[in-house]
């Protein structure tokens, strides 16, 4: 193997209310935003001010502490872990489109050519992708430029993590647009209707269940 062309990977986990949530497998960067990013969209909090999250010292890993009300009506919800498509044992509450209950935001999608410059702008960015070719990337935009851009070798892990930017940001992201470098997944899209986008656009393809999980939420795929 060439030197250099391994793409880093570690475990990160997350503690909510000193019970064990979430072990992400995941590149180390951007860890704080990916925890954000992760707790908003599995709906545990809508703002950086429900929780109070502390790094661990002497490990990669985060305690949360939340409104222990909104805690256990999250986790009051049908939940199952599934093998999601590609990216381990995750739970989800959208893998069922029939569970998508999000108020949508409407909006129209990007032409092509604005499209095409977006992605350019997104693989422009890639260092860790023009690297080693083996690394997901996401990018929110607002249809002219990209306001947050992250890498991760997780393409959820990715989307979390920009998420968890513009929330750290304290910027509200509604009716903003989501390019991806991977497939949309049924998760993918569930994070993307979670976050109120209008669209999400992508190189590759969507799945089965993340076009009829747009549909129900009124979130355009590309």
């Amino acid at each position: 193997m060439a030197e250099g062309a391994a793409v880093e990977e570690v475990p990160v986990w997350l503690e909510i209310n000193r019970r064990p949530a979430v072990t992400w497998m995941c590149t180390p960067e951007l860890l704080e935003e990916l925890a954000i990013g992760w707790l908003a969209g599995e709906g545990y909090i809508d703002s950086i001010d429900q929780v109070h999250l502390r790094p661990c010292a002497t490990d990669l890993g985060f305690w949360a502490e939340i409104d222990t009300a909104r805690v256990e009506a999250v986790d009051a919800k049908p939940r199952r872990p599934v093998l999601a498509s590609g990216c381990g044992a995750v739970s989800t509450l959208l893998a069922d489109p029939a569970t998508v209950t999000v108020e949508p935001v409407r909006g129209a999608a990007p032409d092509l050519p604005s499209l095409r410059g977006l992605f350019k702008q997104l693989f422009g960015k890639g260092e860790r992708y023009q690297d080693t070719g083996g690394i997901h990337a996401a990018a929110l935009t607002d249809g002219t430029e990209l306001v947050a851009h992250a890498e991760d070798i997780g393409r959820h892990n990715a989307v979390d993590k920009v998420v968890g930017i513009a929330a750290l940001a304290r910027r509200d992201i509604a009716g903003m647009g989501l390019l991806v470098t991977g497939r949309i997944s049924a998760e993918l899209a569930a994070k993307a209707a979670a976050a109120r986008l209008v669209w999400v656009a992508t190189p590759s393809v969507p799945s089965t269940l993340a076009v009829e999980s747009a549909r129900r939420s009124g979130m355009w795929l590309i």
